[in-house]
């Protein structure tokens, strides 16, 4: 397979419709009903922590990332994470990922949190909540609720409720 000459860059306004069209491709309209949603909905993500990936002017990944409260801290939620289906398997979600974290840091963000995959995203740092440690606004499999901390301590000022900011 080819190498791709891939461009991850910040989120612009103008990629809002690709955007919209790459959520519709990759997760269908049953996304609107995860838990996950109900935290964004209505609700502007963060441009500053948002990046997209393309191939010349093809977007083929997005990142967001949303404002979130949880305990006594501000946090942010990762999600949606979409790759073009015909470019997965090339590393565009890690590099997406990767570049989210970084600006997190960045921006003195203490606390990332995310609804997925335990084994795909402890490569990243992020580890499962305790069972019970952050409630979501609706059902979600307890072992999903992940969380990596950017300050030491983060998490343990965040227990309770998450709720959109």
């Amino acid at each position: 397979m080819a190498e791709l000459a891939l461009t991850t860059r910040p989120e612009s306004p103008d990629d809002a419709v690709q955007i919209e069209r790459l959520h519709d491709r990759a997760f269908g309209p049953g996304r609107y009903a995860r838990t996950a949603y109900r935290l964004r909905e209505g609700r502007p993500h963060r441009p500053d922590l948002s990046f997209t990936t393309l191939v010349g002017t093809l977007l083929v990944g997005s990142v967001r990332l949303s404002a979130v409260r949880s305990g006594s801290i501000n946090a942010v939620m990762l999600g949606p994470l979409a790759v073009e289906p015909a470019f997965e398997g090339r590393g565009i979600a890690g590099a997406l990922i990767r570049e989210a974290l970084d600006a997190c840091r960045a921006a003195g963000e203490e606390l990332v949190m995310l609804v997925g995959d335990p084994p795909y995203y402890n490569r990243f740092g992020f580890q499962v909540a305790p069972p019970g440690s952050l409630v979501l606004p609706g059902p979600v499999d307890p072992a999903r609720i992940l969380y990596v901390e950017l300050a030491a301590g983060a998490f343990e000022r965040a227990k309770g409720a998450v709720s959109p900011l």
